[in-house]
């Protein structure tokens, strides 16, 4: 299982940052690849982020480069998603999704595993 939380309702203001954790069980952590990925209204399923468990080796997608960290925390478990500098086209409902891939290609591929969507809003 995977679970998504973000602090507070998830509302921030353009500029600020948010950290997104995803708590996972029920299977062997360092042996999946962990995602984020997220779908505003009315758009298409969009892969954000990725990290490659076992070896810590981290992905993001263009518009997230320089503004978006992830990491894990083994001995709990967790992946963490720094979100600095957000922006209103970030606002999106989001999730942590396990699977084969860290990449973009996981869009493609799939995914095994789906954490609750959460919503983040980005508004001034």
């Amino acid at each position: 299982e995977l679970q998504l939380v973000v602090s507070g309702v998830g509302l921030v203001q353009p500029a600020a940052s948010l950290t997104p954790s995803c708590a996972a069980s029920g299977f062997t952590f360092d042996h999946y690849a962990m995602s984020c990925v997220r779908q505003a209204p009315g758009n298409v399923l969009e892969w954000v982020s990725g990290i490659e468990t076992y070896m810590g080796n981290t992905h993001y997608g263009d518009s997230e480069k320089g503004r978006f960290t992830i990491s894990t925390d083994k001995s709990k478990n967790t992946v963490y998603l720094k979100m600095n500098s957000l922006k209103s086209e970030d606002t999106a409902l989001y999730y942590c999704a396990k699977g084969r891939s860290a990449t973009v290609w996981g869009i493609h591929i799939g995914y095994n595993a789906w954490g609750q969507g959460t919503q983040v809003t980005v508004s001034s």
